[in-house]
């Protein structure tokens, strides 16, 4: 091994211990040099860090950042350009992993639908369709849907099995689910939803990602969780 791979490892392996563990890699970028970007966690504080050394890299990670603030609600850490944490205070892991990739992978002026948090169904002629509302236990979202299908209510249950899986949510009823945290998330909801309408194409493209993540790690010498 060269000093200069030592080096470089040693500066990797200083910055891990000082952002954290590996949640998620983009290892591409489109957007800016196809540099790889991950997200980074510890105590609380999610950070946008790229090991690349590129020029106009800080810029390039305060913009996703700011985009993960305007599409998951998140919060930015004051006095840095490329933190963030959930207000609620509790980190979902498997939204925020899906909110990156948005961040990163999406046109820097991309954004979510606004108003009523509504999509065509993937699976069937439904209009799918969720409602957030304040309960006993704090705050849960109803999943509906609209339109002439054969047994409607086994299609709604598959999708609130989507936010299940992907959102890491709570299912609270046949056709209702809720964050732990039991906080309100519409961001993340009108994130997920998407998602969870198509079970099975996400999985393929999760697949496909975590080989792509697995092979530009393995270069900087370490692993994403």
């Amino acid at each position: 091994m060269t000093q200069s791979t030592t080096a470089k490892r040693g500066r990797v392996s200083d910055k891990l211990r000082e952002i954290g563990s590996c949640l998620e890699l983009v290892p591409m970028d489109p957007h800016f040099s196809s540099v790889s970007v991950g997200l980074y966690y510890r105590d609380g504080i999610c950070t946008v860090w790229s090991f690349s050394q590129v020029e106009g890299i800080e810029g390039r990670l305060r913009d996703i950042r700011d985009q993960m603030v305007r599409l998951g609600g998140v919060q930015p850490v004051e006095g840095s350009d490329n933190q963030f944490i959930f207000p609620c205070g509790v980190i979902h892991m498997r939204p925020v992993k899906f909110l990156l990739t948005q961040a990163v992978t999406k046109p820097p002026d991309f954004a979510l639908p606004q108003g009523s948090m509504t999509i065509k169904d993937s699976k069937s002629a439904l209009m799918l369709s969720v409602a957030g509302g304040r309960t006993d236990d704090g705050f849960a979202y109803q999943v509906s849907g609209e339109g002439e299908v054969r047994n409607p209510a086994l299609r709604l249950r598959m999708v609130v099995a989507g936010f299940v899986r992907y959102g890491e949510m709570e299912k609270v009823g046949d056709t209702e689910v809720a964050f732990s945290c039991c906080w309100q998330h519409d961001e993340l909801v009108r994130l997920l939803l998407p998602y969870s309408r198509n079970i099975s194409a996400v999985e393929s493209m999760l697949e496909a990602e975590a080989t792509r993540g697995q092979m530009t790690t393995s270069t900087l010498g370490f692993t994403p969780l």
